[in-house]
């Protein structure tokens, strides 16, 4: 916002129009001139002017016409209308028109003094309003993104996770499976599901389940009484309690140790918990949603995570697919990224080359939307202009199989390959790898049989 008020006078005579910017240059205020309606409409358009002393009559135009057509093209100049040959009629009009005063030639300097401290304090309340408006925007957004609500992407798999968030937002009560690779967006997804169910007015408590110590994770899901254990000093309220009414989101739950589980398990069915080292049961009404990178199945078959309470969390589960299976998802996110950062870093990127999102698109991404996201932070930190190009995104293309020219087409390899493949990259865990392939898994057997496939966990 600017201090001083700028102030153009439209008047076709150049003694008085010569007078007025002296006078206003002499009271502290920005003052330009012109004696057409065409120069006067030029200044308009090249710079901001808060007010304009404005003629009734002038030889080019009719300075009522000229009102009418800036207040439609700046609705936010205020204008005063001066004339020696004005009636009543002219005085509505141009009120009606939008002006904010009207003085009749010839008027003392007073008079058009006051009349511009009238504007200036009109135009001060409308500066403070819209700071206003704009800090309550400010604070907003950023509360958004403190949240992270935002889930950016145009591609199916991703109208197709944000239409099951949706559904799952409708049932307060019903408890939520997240998978997908890390730096997909699980906790963004539980955030949206959260904050759109009429749990939204109380505590989204977010836990790392691998980031707690198996000694403190009773303590710290269930909290403790004074004295209950060394170093507890008063009593304190687990995440259970703090979720009352809202939503635990428990992050990485293949990773929390078998022999909580139970009493996880327990807590989820009862709704009611026990702190340590005390005997009263606290009632919580709190609603579970839980996320993993692993591949659980796996973990359920080496009995590393327990069947029944995979049963209560996985009443509806939502599968993001990684960004390298959903390359139409970059350019929406870079961009989304690139005026984040410009913004937040006070960096004017106004140019970005479309080179970036050809190699982008070609880049598979092991960290996905996470890595995307520092990367491009990276770019317009390190950033000397205001353009990104291709440089500013150095990333290793690996080579992929379509590149390589192979010299005989034999299904019959190409098929035991992708088996093998599959079985590999779901660490020999049958069903996932049919579930990959897109078939049964008796299909899957009787091809491994048919191909010979033997493939052990321990096999490189």
């Amino acid at each position: 916002m600017q201090d001083k008020i700028k102030i153009l006078i439209i008047d076709d005579e150049k003694h008085f129009t010569q007078e007025m910017h002296e006078l206003l240059q002499n009271l502290g205020y920005e003052s330009s001139e012109s004696n057409t309606a065409e120069n006067g409409l030029q200044i308009l358009s090249q710079g901001h002017i808060d007010l304009l002393i404005l003629d009734v009559r002038l030889p080019d135009k009719s300075g009522l016409d000229i009102l009418q057509e800036v207040k439609i093209k700046y609705p936010n100049l205020e204008i005063i209308i001066v004339s020696g040959h004005g009636d009543m009629d002219t005085v509505i009009k141009a009120m009606r028109l939008g002006a904010i005063d009207y003085l009749r030639k010839p008027f003392r300097y007073l008079d058009i003094q006051m009349s511009i401290e009238r504007t200036k304090k009109f135009l001060q309340m409308q500066r403070q309003l819209k700071m206003m408006e704009e800090k309550n925007s400010l604070i907003s957004k950023m509360l958004e993104e403190k949240i992270g609500r935002h889930f950016i992407g145009i591609s199916p798999a991703v109208m197709d996770v944000i239409e099951l968030a949706n559904a799952a937002a409708q049932y307060p009560d019903t408890n939520v499976l997240i998978t997908g690779e890390s730096g997909t967006g699980k906790e963004n997804i539980a955030r949206i599901i959260h904050f759109s169910s009429e749990r939204k007015d109380n505590y989204f408590c977010a836990v790392n389940s691998s980031a707690i110590t198996e000694t403190l994770m009773e303590s710290e899901f269930f909290g403790h009484k004074k004295g209950s254990f060394t170093g507890a000093i008063a009593d304190k309220k687990g995440f259970f309690e703090i979720s009352n009414g809202g939503t635990l989101f428990l992050d990485e739950i293949a990773d929390m140790p078998l022999n909580l589980q139970s009493k996880i398990l327990r807590a989820i069915e009862e709704k009611e918990i026990t702190r340590v080292g005390d005997n009263n049961q606290i009632y919580t009404n709190f609603r579970i949603i839980s996320a993993t990178n692993h591949n659980i199945e796996n973990s359920l078959e080496e009995k590393k995570f327990r069947l029944d309470l995979f049963h209560r969390l996985n009443t509806l589960q939502i599968h993001i697919p990684p960004l390298r299976e959903r390359p139409e998802d970059i350019q929406p996110l870079l961009f989304h990224f690139i005026k984040s950062f410009a913004m937040k870093l006070n960096k004017p990127i106004t140019d970005i080359s479309s080179d970036i999102c050809d190699l982008l698109k070609k880049y598979e991404f092991p960290g996905n939307v996470r890595e995307l996201k520092n990367m491009t932070e990276r770019a317009v930190i390190l950033s000397k202009g205001q353009s990104l190009g291709i440089n500013d995104f150095p990333v290793k293309l690996k080579k992929t199989s379509a590149e390589k020219k192979p010299d005989v087409f034999d299904l019959k390899t190409v098929e035991s390959e992708m088996i093998r493949k599959a079985i590999k990259s779901t660490n020999c865990n049958q069903k996932a790898a049919a579930d990959v392939l897109g078939i049964i898994r008796d299909a899957l057997i009787r091809k491994m049989k048919k191909y010979n496939i033997n493939i052990r966990k321990n096999e490189e």
